[in-house]
């Protein structure tokens, strides 16, 4: 097979996946028709957990299994009276489902490669072990919830009555974390606490799951038996396969916990090798837990859009404004430094665009819109990361997403007009606002780091809830400060897609594994109250939205001054509390804004996402925007 054959065969695939998720879409579809005799899996999937059918328990149902998350089944649940305990038990049952559902889709796909005789015998053979794999990942998700998140978790919460501060003292003072590199105290664990009498003891894996991380690391082995029989006649890496394939059996087999975070920092080398348009997966996140940042069990294969061509646009944007940043604080050695070690990283991206092909374990849960891993800064300074971006599945999902009654409530029409004529008819400008807000999110992670960053950012357990928003807002700078034109025509989408975005946040509100979001969320709304693009009118409860450009231009000294301090901050290694308590403070269960008119605000959409957050506006078709 010629390298152009493999190029086209993975645009059949790439078509094959395009195909796929509209089917799966067309769930909402019929959602929105009011189809519902069309919905006869939604009706299963209700049987399955024994609840009545109703509008609302429908929209959720549709939304865990397409879009694999599941807030909306838990307000549902809160609405039918359900304890904490049964909605723990119903949450497992969906996800029992979804895992079928999904599990189902992915054999159709491995069946599609070999019936057609796709790629070659080596590629092939990825897909099937990746597969196979992800089978394992699955089953064993299910301990891994219970024992961590519903487990340990919930128990140190009891123990120390919410109080996060006390929860991360007691960890650290009974050296509960995993160590990472130089025995400093690591940023993630990939083992689990177990208790030991009245106390707890970290375990790896291998032994808090014996049977489980067993049953990976079999499938695992067989996996690489059968790549050393094959050639990769493509791209010659056939050895660099196998070599992160056994680097996985390795770290996965470690039962020393102090030694998991090097062995995982072997697999994320030897993944860092491996640079063809099919990419494999595995634990690199850790949102799930609070506590701990216990690696999750991701585990995927990601194909790159076969059209996709390299381009270094917005990295290059990015550099500049990063640039202009450091250069406004007065020199300092440290600072220096840690400005070098992330201008290095960010030359050392390689970006992959494309889509998740096979997705297992944690991912049925939720997706990425992006990623930019490793998240290991000392395997970073030597190789650097890569970002995956999903714009197609993106763009893909939010046309086909159903049009809500919140949102009409909310924004208002004219917003909304806007804001979907763009979707439906502007593709390419689409693809560019997604390239300074997502991809520009994934390269603004790398900003402002260095090896020991989160570590000692982390004392209290707050670095993910600021990092999302440096994050955003560090695509969001490479824009403000851009000194060419070519991206102005965008201006209004990108400042709609802004105030969408942190409204939107607010409805995660009570989801613990994406509080970093919604704190990002409320740091934005900072920004958009002061600057009066949004306003508040508490007594008609009514939110004013004014995108002209003189509240735009307030808008962009609001996020330089203040991205600005956030920097200085990240310089100086802060403890991340301190920066999130000037926006917003944690008085009860939830971060809440310490302004008290987007206090107001905040906590009616919340209200009204419980209300109406899973109905469908009616007002409003498609078939106004599809030209």
């Amino acid at each position: 097979m010629t390298k152009q054959q493999f190029i086209e065969d993975l645009q059949k695939i790439y078509d094959f996946l395009d195909n796929q998720k509209a089917k799966t879409n067309e769930l909402l579809k019929f959602l929105e028709n009011e189809e519902f005799a069309k919905l006869t899996l939604i009706e299963e999937f209700a049987k399955s957990l024994n609840l009545q059918m109703s509008s609302d328990l429908r929209f959720a149902l549709v939304t865990r299994l397409v879009s694999l998350r599941d807030d909306s089944l838990v307000q549902v649940l809160k609405k039918l009276e359900k304890n904490e305990k049964e909605i723990i038990q119903l949450q497992e049952k969906a996800y029992q489902f979804v895992k079928d559902y999904w599990h189902e889709i992915h054999t159709k796909f491995i069946d599609f490669i070999v019936q057609n005789n796709l790629l070659t015998p080596f590629y092939r053979e990825i897909f099937i072990g990746v597969y196979n794999v992800g089978l394992q990942m699955s089953l064993w998700q299910t301990s891994w919830t219970e024992h961590i998140i519903n487990g340990i978790n919930k128990e140190l919460v009891a123990k120390f009555d919410g109080d996060e501060a006390k929860i991360m003292q007691y960890l650290e003072d009974e050296k509960l974390f995993d160590l990472g590199h130089g025995s400093i105290t690591a940023d993630r664990c990939y083992s689990a606490l177990v208790k030991d009498g009245e106390n707890y003891k970290s375990q790896a894996y291998i032994k808090a799951f014996k049977k489980e991380t067993t049953e990976v690391i079999d499938v695992l082995e067989e996996f690489v038996d059968k790549l050393i029989d094959i050639e990769d006649e493509i791209y010659n890496q056939k050895w660099e396969y196998v070599a992160y394939i056994q680097s996985l059996i390795v770290a996965f087999s470690e039962n020393r916990y102090d030694e998991l975070v090097s062995k995982w920092a072997d697999v994320d080398r030897a993944w860092m090798k491996l640079k063809t348009p099919i990419q494999i997966g595995h634990p690199l996140e850790y949102y799930e837990d609070h506590f701990r940042k216990a690696v999750a069990l991701e585990w995927d294969i990601r194909v790159t859009n076969p059209r996709f061509a390299q381009n270094d646009h917005r990295v290059n944007k990015i550099k500049s404004a990063f640039s202009k940043i450091f250069s406004s604080f007065e020199p300092n050695e440290n600072y220096k430094k840690i400005f070098d070690f992330s201008f290095a990283s960010l030359d050392k991206v390689q970006l992959y665009v494309g889509r998740p092909a096979l997705f297992f374990g944690a991912e049925l849960n939720g997706l990425f819109s992006a990623q930019v891993v490793p998240n290991d800064e000392v395997v970073s300074k030597e190789m650097g990361k890569k970002i995956f971006a999903f714009s197609d599945e993106i763009l893909q999902s939010s046309r086909a997403k159903p049009f809500l009654k919140l949102s009409r409530e909310i924004f208002g029409q004219e917003l909304l007009t806007k804001d979907r004529m763009f979707l439906f008819n502007e593709t390419a400008s689409w693809h560019q606002v997604y390239d300074i807000s997502t991809i520009g999110h994934e390269y603004g992670h790398i900003l402002w780091c260095d090896e020991e960053t989160e570590s000692l950012m982390n004392k209290t357990g707050n670095y993910k809830n600021i990092e999302e928003f440096k994050a955003t807002t560090g695509g969001l700078i490479s824009y403000l400060l851009d000194e060419s034109t070519d991206e102005l025509h965008l201006k209004e989408q990108v400042l709609i897609d802004l105030v969408k975005r942190s409204v939107g946040l607010i409805s995660w509100m009570e989801v613990d594994e994406v509080q970093p979001y919604y704190c990002e969320g409320l740091i934005h709304l900072c920004g958009l109250f002061e600057s009066a693009v949004l306003a508040w009118d508490d007594e008609n409860k009514k939110l004013n939205i004014d995108i002209s450009n003189k509240k735009f231009e307030a808008l962009k000294i609001w996020y330089i001054t203040n991205y600005t301090a956030l920097a200085k901050h990240y310089l100086e290694k802060c403890d991340a509390t301190e920066f999130l308590n000037r926006y917003a403070t944690k008085k009860e269960k939830y971060f809440m804004p310490n302004d008290e008119v987007i206090n107001s605000f905040v906590k009616y959409y919340f209200k009204r996402y419980q209300e109406i957050g899973q109905e469908l506006d009616t007002e409003d078709k498609k078939e106004n925007y599809i030209k």
